[in-house]
């Protein structure tokens, strides 16, 4: 996916960039938050431990896959961004990484102008171990999406190849696998492997359906089903996969990234639960549910869980999302910085729960591998509050961990990022029967202050709620309770913004087992 619906991969890039590194961020829209800004220092804008682009520009992650005991990682990476011209448009970078928190960078993959198709745009790569593509046993495949004329009616799949473990590929010729059949909208392949059947399944981002397509080569695909689903704007980056519940219960998952803001949903990962038989996905509900509520978890991919040796485990995946959202990817103060625009989501693990009604539902925590990195640990214990409770710890990016008890309240929550006179910050927790992050207190990307306060379901009579926030310097990701609803949003708060307090609304309660770990790489 290059740039987002409505948006051509040359417009995105060109003299965006400039345009976005000699102005200041908008202050949001909050009167709490409307003091002028002053520029940050240089460099004082990249994330401590989440996965940043080198330079220039990332978006979409593609789905990283296990070689050699390593994880390869591909994302799209325009190295051109901060010049633009007609030189825009993305290829796919490479980095490498063991644990999936610390990462080696590899340089560019799939170079883009290799051929009259111009650059590459989202896919996904797969090990043909068996040889079914002709180039060699264990080559590795990319089936990514290219636009000759930068157009959506021209959109189609085309292949490279690799037979230097994924490091460098080369195009299969000019012409696509997947030519466009006349449509609008016809992007991010996402391929898996059938075994049982043996063949390989395409899932294929079609305007308002995802595309069902079979190939037993990589080379030819037959178009065998499609799924439909209106309502949440055009659907991006399919995903599919199957999953092992905890209660030992095989189900497939069926996902996109989806604009849902127009009916009050999330524009992130949207997601079905339900039944594959190798042609057709049977949904167990016609409604998605979201695996983020945040703003800004776009392009997420999921990946196979493997262990030191390599061994799957069916019970788990990981997950990786851009920490950004189209309406307002170029409002960065990295670029004036850093020069780079492009941060990720951490890493998560997810599993398949079920609910007390039935439902079948993802949950989400952050990949274990961070325990390692764990370079200062403050343990402040249990904490009571009755209205507003400033914290003796200051930090930019660190982890926090508590669970909040109490009897009869409205809210509760922590001030994250807060400013020294407590005029800025970022809140987070539950309010009525609903959990929040809201950064518009802070300076937010959003500049027209409609996107500051996520939201997500809380049952109030719990009477509890656990919170494991992760704040970076310019991110904070909430997992609430077990993961079901997590959310991942884009904030920029002074990096003199440094403290922390907790607060309650309307009644007491007990900030229990208050943990806060900071990472070094």
């Amino acid at each position: 996916m290059p740039g987002g619906p409505g948006l051509s991969r040359r417009s995105l890039f060109v003299a965006s960039a400039a345009g976005a590194a000699g102005a200041l961020l908008p202050v949001a829209a909050s009167p709490a938050a409307a003091k002028p800004k002053k520029r940050a220092a240089c460099g004082s804008y990249r994330a401590e431990y989440h996965f940043t682009v080198p330079d220039q520009w990332k978006n979409d992650p593609q789905r990283p896959i296990w070689i050699d005991g390593e994880y390869h990682y591909y994302y799209l990476y325009n190295p051109d961004y901060l010049t633009g011209g007609t030189t825009a448009g993305t290829a796919w970078r490479l980095a490498t990484s063991t644990d999936l928190v610390s990462f080696t960078d590899r340089g560019i993959a799939v170079p883009k102008d290799t051929t009259p198709a111009g650059d590459v745009w989202s896919g996904s790569a797969v090990v043909d171990t068996d040889n079914t593509a002709g180039f060699g046993a264990g080559a590795v495949i990319v089936l990514a999406t290219m636009s000759p004329d930068d157009n959506a009616n021209t959109q189609a799949q085309y292949l490279f190849h690799s037979t230097d473990g994924g490091r460098t590929f080369t195009h299969h010729g000019t012409d696509p696998v997947l030519p466009n059949p006349g449509v609008r909208d016809f992007r991010d392949p996402k391929v898996i492997r059938d075994e049982e059947r043996g063949r390989w399944v395409m899932a294929l981002a079609e305007n308002n359906k995802v595309g069902f397509y079979h190939s037993t080569d990589l080379k030819s695909w037959t178009y065998v089903s499609g799924f439909i689903k209106d309502g949440i704007g055009v659907l991006e980056c399919p995903d599919l996969f199957r999953i092992t519940a905890e209660d030992g219960t095989a189900r497939w998952v069926l996902g996109v990234s989806a604009d849902g803001k127009a009916s009050g949903l999330p524009n992130t990962y949207a997601y079905w639960t339900g039944d594959f038989d190798g042609t057709t996905f049977t949904a167990d509900a016609s409604d998605p549910q979201w695996l983020d509520h945040g703003w800004d978890w776009y392009a997420a991919v999921t990946f196979e869980k493997r262990d030191a040796h390599g061994t799957l485990d069916p019970a788990a995946r990981y997950a990786i999302g851009w920490l950004n959202n189209w309406g307002y990817a170029n409002t960065t103060p990295t670029i004036d910085c850093d020069g780079f625009n492009g941060t990720d989501s951490i890493v998560r693990e997810i599993t398949l729960g079920r609910a007390a009604s039935g439902t079948y539902y993802l949950a989400s925590q952050p990949i274990g591998a961070l325990d390692a990195h764990v370079s200062r640990t403050v343990r402040l214990g249990d904490l009571e509050v009755d209205g507003h409770r400033p914290l003796d710890y200051t930090g930019t990016a660190y982890e926090l961990t508590t669970e909040l008890a109490w009897d009869q309240l409205t809210g509760a929550g922590l001030q994250l990022r807060r400013s020294p006179d407590g005029v800025r910050h970022i809140d987070a927790g539950i309010y009525g029967d609903y959990a929040f992050v809201n950064r518009g207190y802070t300076v937010s990307p959003d500049s027209s202050g409609r996107w500051q306060e996520s939201r997500s379901p809380f049952d109030p009579s719990a009477r509890t709620v656990r919170l494991r926030i992760l704040i970076d310097r310019t991110s904070v990701e909430m997992f609430v309770d077990d993961g079901r609803y997590v959310h991942s949003s884009e904030a920029f708060p002074d990096p003199a913004d440094t403290g922390i307090a907790l607060f309650t609304i309307d009644g007491r309660a007990v900030f229990k087992n208050t943990v806060i770990r900071e990472f070094r790489l």
